[in-house]
């Protein structure tokens, strides 16, 4: 016999399981199906922790608008379930006079999107902040923070079970066929199920999903995020989160230097389009070439102060040889409209994941009626 859902959420990330916490909320019958052994083994748990404010990205798209709201949301569940966060601020440096206009732009486009509390300040009342770090002036976003991640993925999971919702890890997603007003799938370990609805949120692989049902329009350009964390005592020349003037190209927002909660000092990313969804380790770019990108920020850096830390891999939309930011995806299917897909959810992903889950579980509702 088929075991059979509501919804049947593919992913077990933060945005997978932030939806399945609001749908499970609804009082919705749910499964997360996570083909990890472990929850938020990729990009969720690859990442700095950052809750971004919502200035990059283009007034009306989906990222800026769940990036701010996202932003308050997280901030209140972090309080609310005790996940370790704290609001540190970050400022946006310009080293040079050409990206001091740059600065400016920014400002202007994050006010547009109702980000509070931006201003631009001199290299003076930089120094006062990030005496190590040089710049001509920064652009100060307040409402920018630090989470612990792994303690925010398990606050999701946590409160997704706590209203029902079932979570299936070590479940390879084997098959999926819609069946009238309903799919039908078959995972690892969990044999086969109907789901009224199913809530693509595979991350990385939401694209092999989506052709699962004949929807070939997307695909997912891995690009990977490398890591490096300074060893004392130079970890100390940086107080809080420092950023450069973003990449030119759009494929980041540029090698950042992060004061992590637990007092580290991460250097990253950078962008590295690759051929292997998986490929974390191989063919890591050169100490020295890295060390050289933060040094623009940090002067006074050395190779070998810097030893490797992690990576991470974006599910881009875009290849490396059409760069540019592509906005997030949040679609029914055309075909099958209670099939929904979340494709391209890269930065600022972590941050905008309780506002995505809002967008879903409404969704949701409304194909269940």
């Amino acid at each position: 016999m088929s075991k059979v859902y509501d919804v049947a959420v593919i992913g077990g990330g933060i945005v997978g399981l932030a939806s399945a916490m609001a749908l499970a909320e609804k009082g919705f019958s749910i499964i997360v199906i996570e083909a990890e052994s472990q929850l938020a083994a990729h990009q969720t748990g690859n990442n700095s922790g950052v809750i971004h404010s919502g200035l990059y990205y283009p007034p009306g798209s989906l990222k800026a608008r769940h990036c701010l709201e996202g932003n308050r949301l997280t901030y209140e569940f972090c309080a609310a379930r005790g996940v370790p966060h704290r609001r540190t601020g970050k400022f946006i440096v310009a080293t040079t006079p050409e990206e001091e206009p740059v600065l400016e732009t920014l400002l202007t486009r994050g006010r547009q999107n109702g980000v509070e509390g931006l201003r631009i300040i001199s290299a003076d009342e930089l120094r006062r902040h990030e005496p190590h770090v040089a710049g001509r002036s920064a652009l100060l976003a307040p409402s920018t923070g630090l989470l612990e991640s792994e303690q925010l993925v398990k606050a999701y999971a946590a409160a997704a079970q706590a209203r029902g919702a079932y979570i299936a890890t070590s479940a390879q997603l084997e098959a999926a066929e819609p069946q009238g007003n309903a799919v039908r799938a078959i995972a690892a370990n969990v044999g086969t199920l109907e789901t009224r609805v199913l809530v693509n949120a595979a991350g990385l692989y939401a694209d092999e999903v989506a052709a699962l049902f004949g929807n070939h329009r997307y695909r997912i350009y891995p690009c990977r995020g490398e890591y490096w964390e300074v060893a004392a005592p130079k970890s100390a020349w940086v107080n809080g989160l420092v950023y450069p003037v973003p990449d030119a190209t759009g494929r980041s927002l540029g090698v950042h230097l992060t004061k992590t909660l637990w007092d580290s000092l991460l250097l990253g990313p950078n962008a590295r389009y690759i051929d292997d969804k998986e490929n974390y380790e191989h063919d890591l770019e050169p100490r020295e070439a890295f060390c050289a990108r933060a040094r623009q920020l940090l002067p006074g850096l050395q190779p070998e102060d810097l030893r490797p830390a992690f990576s991470g891999i974006r599910p881009k939309l875009t290849s490396a040889d059409h760069p540019g930011t592509e906005d997030f995806v949040v679609t029914r299917d055309p075909q099958f409209p209670h099939v929904i897909h979340l494709v391209g959810i890269e930065s600022p992903g972590l941050t905008a994941a309780p506002s995505l889950a809002r967008h879903v579980a409404a969704l949701v509702a409304e194909t269940l009626g």
